[in-house]
């Protein structure tokens, strides 16, 4: 099998690469700064020849054998050329064949007779000076180093400078080859040392695409110690739990299938019975209604206790069908049959709308109603289910409002959430009914319930709701009421 970006290829490419990017960096440095170290290095090899023979000068010892020694060490060591001129300019010491020409230089530098002023550049000038000039006869560059000992002799020093720049062009040579034979044995070893770092690899990538097709009878069989070794270790032991959990899900399914079988047959009884209750509820009700307004207009002689009768009748006919309907929707939203439309919208508009609308109920009932200045705030969420939420948890808060009799809506952010939450003052909720209060008709109060008309669906449909957008939602308890809360996905 052949992988178009193999680790191998890019091993080899991005060490060649850097191996050719060494060698051509150094040869970059040799070619542009080498001839100049060695100039600056002859520089220094011929000042301290300078200290040298001028320290030997004030001693009197040039003529010494010693220093006869010192002095051939230093001209073969360095290249020198080197001539020691008396005050009357006899030669008293040189290491050069041709030491009457170098005299004659001195003495024309001596006299200001030199002829290739314009052909040398001075590279220092104190008590004696260094100049690097081109030899008319020869046409060679030099480096000269002449002046006046402490004890009055004169001095040249003289040092070919292509000398230097074949040694120069010698090294750069001398690297080239070194480093295409350098780059061609490194690639090879790159390669070779490559391949024995990918072939583990490859082979564990084919083991995990037999894995993805659930066979889990390969094996890694390598015997190393190295990472790799121990990943393909891990593999293997992947492979038997990945082999064993699907075979644990496989007979977990089969019974979950049995049990999703039982499920729907309940629900469907569940589902025929709500149906039939609701269709049988809602004739009786209209009949009661209908019989309810004719004693309303004057079946009874006794008006006041037809009055009576008749609104009783009445009313409970109303709860009887808000019950139904309630019931007509939660069944909705339990199995599926209204559809969730997630849109985004100001949160903060739909409530502010909601309780302009309640403000009057809430003046007659004495109620304070409280709600900070917020912002527009919007979130992504069923607007309608929203308002049903939020319509169930401001009614079973007027409902149950008692003390100060305060109600507070408040609307808090974080960075992906907004929570909704209702709080009124009174009794707080007992906390054995805390776990039950979503479940239909569970009353916590049932003579208070049925004081006000609640048919105890009304948090069952907000947990549908909730459910049906996969959001969260709750009850907390205080000292002095109680706070339903909702978050919703942030429409950012």
């Amino acid at each position: 099998m052949k992988y178009k970006y193999s680790i191998q290829r890019q091993f080899t490419i991005i060490f060649g690469c850097l191996m050719a990017g060494t060698i051509l960096l150094c040869w970059f440095i040799n070619n542009t700064f080498l001839e100049r170290y060695y100039i600056n290095n002859k520089k220094h090899a011929m000042l301290e020849a300078y200290r040298v023979i001028n320290a030997s000068s004030n001693n009197g010892t040039l003529a010494s054998d010693e220093f006869d020694i010192q002095f051939q060490n230093i001209c073969a060591k360095n290249n020198i050329n080197i001539v020691i001129l008396d005050a009357e300019a006899k030669t008293l010491k040189t290491s050069a064949n041709n030491y009457e020409l170098l005299s004659k230089q001195l003495l024309s530098y001596l006299f200001n007779q030199d002829t290739t002023e314009d052909r040398r550049t001075i590279l220092y000038h104190k008590k004696y000076q260094m100049i690097a000039l081109k030899d008319d006869r020869t046409q060679q560059d030099f480096i000269d180093l002449w002046g006046v000992l402490d004890n009055g002799n004169l001095f040249l020093l003289r040092t070919p400078v292509e000398s230097i720049r074949e040694s120069v062009s010698l090294a750069n040579r001398f690297l080239s080859y070194i480093g295409i034979g350098a780059a061609i044995l490194a690639s090879f070893i790159i390669m070779m040392v490559s391949r024995k770092i990918s072939e583990p690899i490859k082979e564990l990538t084919q083991i995990s695409e037999r894995m993805n097709h659930l066979d889990f009878d390969a094996k890694y069989e390598g015997k190393s110690r190295t990472e790799i070794a121990l990943l393909g270790q891990n593999i293997n032991q992947l492979s038997e739990t990945l082999e064993t959990t699907i075979s644990e899900l496989k007979s977990a399914n089969n019974e979950l299938l049995r049990d999703i079988e039982k499920k729907n047959e309940m629900e469907k009884m569940r589902t025929e019975f709500l149906s039939n209750v609701s269709h049988e509820l809602k004739t009786p009700i209209a009949l009661i209604q209908g019989y309810a307004e004719g004693l309303k207009e004057g079946v009874n002689d006794d008006e006041e206790s037809r009055n009576y009768y008749c609104e009783v009748i009445v009313d409970e006919a109303s709860k009887m069908n808000q019950m139904v309907q309630k019931l007509l929707t939660l069944n909705q939203l339990e199995f599926g049959n209204k559809t969730v439309s997630l849109e985004r919208f100001d949160v903060v508009d739909l409530i502010r709308n909601y309780l302009q609308s309640s403000l009057l109920l809430c003046e007659q009932k004495g109620v304070q109603l409280k709600m900070e200045d917020y912002p527009p705030i919007h979130v992504w969420a069923d607007e309608f289910g929203v308002e049903e939420v939020f319509n169930n948890y401001f009614t079973n808060a007027m409902n149950h409002v008692d003390g100060e009799k305060i109600i507070e809506v408040r609307v808090q952010t974080t960075e992906n959430k907004v929570r909704v939450s209702v709080f009124n003052t009174g009794a707080p909720i007992p906390e054995d009914s805390i776990a039950h209060i979503w479940e239909k008709f569970y009353k916590v109060d049932k003579a208070r319930t049925r004081a006000y008309g609640g048919s105890g669906v009304g948090l069952s449909i907000v947990k549908a709701i909730m459910d049906s957008m996969n959001q969260p939602y709750g009850v907390l308890n205080y000292e002095n009421g109680v706070e339903f809360w909702f978050e919703l996905d942030k429409g950012k």
